[in-house]
């Protein structure tokens, strides 16, 4: 996920908080499984546990800061040889 967030978006910081609460909802709940900042980028690299494509759509659509926002998906499978 690539963020182009304006810096002088109108309700800038309600949105920001918005996004933080609602991506910390989806972390506890599980659908957010991993997290990770994308070092020198306001970027990050998500792993997701949904059930199907169309609950990854809505659980993404509903991010606040998803109009400003560059996603691609890669579609991930359990590897027969992991250990996990």
């Amino acid at each position: 996920m690539d963020v182009d967030l304006p810096a002088d978006l109108p309700g800038r910081e309600e949105l920001l908080a918005r996004e933080l609460a609602y991506s910390q909802d989806l972390q506890r709940s599980g659908a957010w499984r991993h997290l990770w900042r994308i070092a020198g980028q306001y970027s990050n690299l998500s792993v997701f546990d949904v059930a199907d494509n169309d609950a990854l759509h809505d659980l993404l659509w509903n991010l606040p800061l998803f109009p400003f926002m560059r996603i691609d998906v890669t579609p991930l499978a359990h590897h027969p040889s992991s250990i996990d």
